[in-house]
């Protein structure tokens, strides 16, 4: 599912709420977990799972063109963890 199929099906299941409001809470989620993540922390969404971020260390990679070697360095990553009911329903045979 991509961006627009959720508001659309947002939009679907809330006709009182206008195209552009289901946008701009659609927005407003995404922004507030991202901005959590900037700041360090940790957003949790009990059943579905939790967002943090991860620290890659710097090292030495290689252009795929060129084959010359670049340095990359160390940055923060996001890492989603699925929740318990996730995996139950994921693995539900």
């Amino acid at each position: 599912m991509i961006r627009s199929e959720l508001v659309q099906k947002l939009t679907d299941e809330n006709q009182d709420l206008t195209l552009q409001e289901i946008e701009k809470i659609v927005d407003l989620f995404f922004g507030e977990i991202i901005d959590r993540l900037a700041a360090g922390g940790r957003v949790e969404l009990r059943g579905f799972g939790a967002f943090t971020t991860r620290h890659r260390d710097a090292r030495t990679g290689r252009n795929p063109r060129t084959g010359e070697a670049v340095k990359v360095q160390a940055k923060r990553v996001p890492y989603f963890k699925p929740g318990k009911e996730m995996r139950e329903r994921l693995n539900a045979d």
